[in-house]
């Protein structure tokens, strides 16, 4: 292993000095491992020691003896990998456990699996008042464009809401539209689009962006319970993935009273770092009231600290914002939640507040729009340690690339969307074209640049195990497919530059670098087993490798072995 044996020399010379200094015995001790240390060096270790919450000891197998006493837990990991705990730096935890508990169309992967899913849904819950769930899949309906008529066969008594997978489209039955007042003559909202019946004019029953609050603001309200339950539904999920730290990518007021209401109770069981909405039409004049929850809400492992900001939408239904037209859509380069100037001055007062900025943008336009807010944030402001985040970045112009290092702007990617899969082949390489196509979640490229990487899920948009999205990053081909040629070659990784990703870089990205993201004397005690070593298995089996165990501050959150987690359980 590469520079195991630095790392055993200075485990024994560690070892000859707590045999002269005696040392209190450890709670726990993980020996004859395979320990990826993800410290400066990339460091590989045998064995951990943890006390208090904290790591005491990373080295060899020889320097581990004076850590074990009669009260300290041994786990002999018969070389099973560590690895310091995952960072998810995009998600959405309770949406996606609320999806878990409504109509999940998620892993409907054709239109009759849905339609099944959604006939099932409407007859085991006949006594909710609507039918309302997520996880359609664009793609399976022709130009991601499902009809009310087919949703009113399947839910004909109440009305229905589907969000899709992605969440930036929505279904609706003709009762759900109409009890929002949608007809042939309800014009676009400025920041959405109601898709339209070429012949008629009448609302086909998709919507898309803003368009889908018309619908959404008349659904019930979720109880307190629910929206607790749901959170530690995906927190849960989250420490089996072996995640112990998560960017929770879009919280309101309520989230922020969900959270503090499990963190009574003592259950959350990872480290977040909450991003408050932002209102694209509020302006700097809500930064005051943005400043007071980041107040009131913030704990220990609660960090309310960042500003969410959308730019734009996504590429499949153009909305996304484009510097080129879209092919075949008679010069619409899609739209942007922002103009320049009101970007720039809501970045500025962000910036100006303390605020780490936080944003989604998936077009080349909102990709430049959102570099150049930055760029005026810092000119106002002076520099400052801002560590801004952009999300998605699917398309970015190849001389906007080189300024994500130069504003230090963390590229916030998901891994787990870059291959051929089709949304890529069926709904975006069409309207891009080739040359363009080629820019398509330039992940390599934006690394070789020297700007900080790291991953997200955007769960429930996509899976939430961080070894799926690892997979994919190194190979650009789905989980399922055999080995065999990259989709877009030059944009691969290796698995010490993804890894880093998930680990320190995403520890850097939530500014607690010092606290975790690598096993080092004196950091806490946040670090998984896998039931294998990465490095030691061909990359097309990555996906298939399962966290034994996932520890937060030394304390078991999850332990398959045990068939539970620990504390939170």
């Amino acid at each position: 292993m590469r520079r195991l044996a630095g790392a055993l020399a200075a485990g024994a010379l560690l070892a000859c000095t707590i045999e002269r200094h005696a040392v209190p015995a450890a709670d726990l001790v993980l020996r004859h491992g395979a320990v990826y240390t993800m410290d400066a060096q990339r460091s590989w270790a045998e064995a951990v020691a943890v006390r208090g919450g904290r790591i005491v000891y990373v080295g060899s197998e020889d320097g581990i003896a004076p850590f074990v006493g009669s009260g300290t837990e041994v786990v002999d990991l018969a070389g099973r990998m560590v690895l310091p705990g995952f960072h998810d730096s995009h998600a959405h935890p309770i949406s996606g456990g609320l999806t878990l508990a409504e109509c999940d169309l998620n892993d409907s992967t054709t239109r009759a699996g849905v339609v099944a899913m959604i006939r099932w849904c409407a007859t085991a819950h006949p006594d909710r008042p609507w039918v309302r769930g997520r996880g359609w899949a664009l793609p399976i309906f022709p130009d991601a464009n499902p009809r009310k008529e087919l949703l009113d066969s399947l839910v004909p008594d109440r009305p229905a809401y589907l969000r899709a997978a992605d969440g930036h489209s929505a279904w609706a039955n003709s009762k759900a539209l109409g009890l929002a007042g949608i007809t042939k003559a309800t014009p676009d909202p400025p920041d959405g689009r109601i898709e339209r019946d070429p012949r008629t004019g009448e609302p086909s029953g998709t919507l898309r962006e803003g368009a889908t609050a018309l619908v959404s603001r008349l659904l019930p309200e979720r109880s307190a319970a629910e929206r607790e339950s749901a959170l530690k539904l995906g927190i849960r999920l989250a420490n089996r993935d072996g995640i112990t730290s998560l960017y929770d990518a879009s919280v309101n007021t309520a989230d922020l009273h969900t959270y503090q209401a499990i963190i009574g109770e003592d259950s959350l069981t990872l480290r977040v770092v909450a991003a408050l909405e932002v209102d694209p039409t509020a302006g700097p004049g809500q930064v005051p009231g943005l400043e007071r929850l980041r107040e009131r809400f913030r704990s220990p492992l609660l960090r309310p600290i960042a500003a969410k900001i959308f730019a734009d939408g996504v590429l499949e239904s153009g909305t996304a914002a484009l510097l080129a037209p879209y092919l075949g859509r008679h010069g619409d380069q899609g739209h942007s939640n922002y103009t320049p100037a009101s970007l720039d001055s809501i970045a500025v007062a962000l910036d100006r507040a303390g605020f780490q900025i936080h944003v989604h943008a998936i077009g080349d336009r909102a990709i430049r729009m959102t570099l150049d807010a930055l760029a005026a944030a810092r000119q106002a402001n002076g520099p400052r340690d801002a560590r801004p985040m952009m999300a998605h970045i699917e398309l970015i112009e190849p001389e906007d690339i080189p300024r994500f290092r130069e504003l230090g702007v963390i590229a916030d990617f998901q891994p787990l969307w870059a291959y051929a899969d089709d949304y890529i082949t069926q709904l975006t390489e069409p309207q891009l074209g080739p040359a363009r196509s080629r820019w398509l979640y330039p992940i390599g490229s934006v690394a070789h640049n020297g700007a900080v990487i790291v991953g997200g899920s955007d769960w429930p948009v996509s899976s939430l195990n961080p070894l799926d999205a690892i997979q994919v990053a190194i190979t650009r081909r789905a989980t399922d497919a055999p080995a065999g040629p990259p989709w877009i070659p030059q944009e691969v990784v290796d698995l010490p530059t993804i890894l880093a990703a998930y680990t320190i870089n995403g520890a850097y990205a939530f500014g607690q670098e010092a606290e975790t993201g690598s096993l080092e004397v004196g950091k806490a005690a946040d670090l998984i087993v896998l039931d294998r070593n990465l490095f030691a298995i061909p990359v097309e089996q990555i996906h298939g490798v399962r966290v034994v165990r996932t520890l937060l501050e030394g304390k078991t959150v999850w332990n398959s072995e045990e068939g539970k987690g620990g504390r939170g359980e």
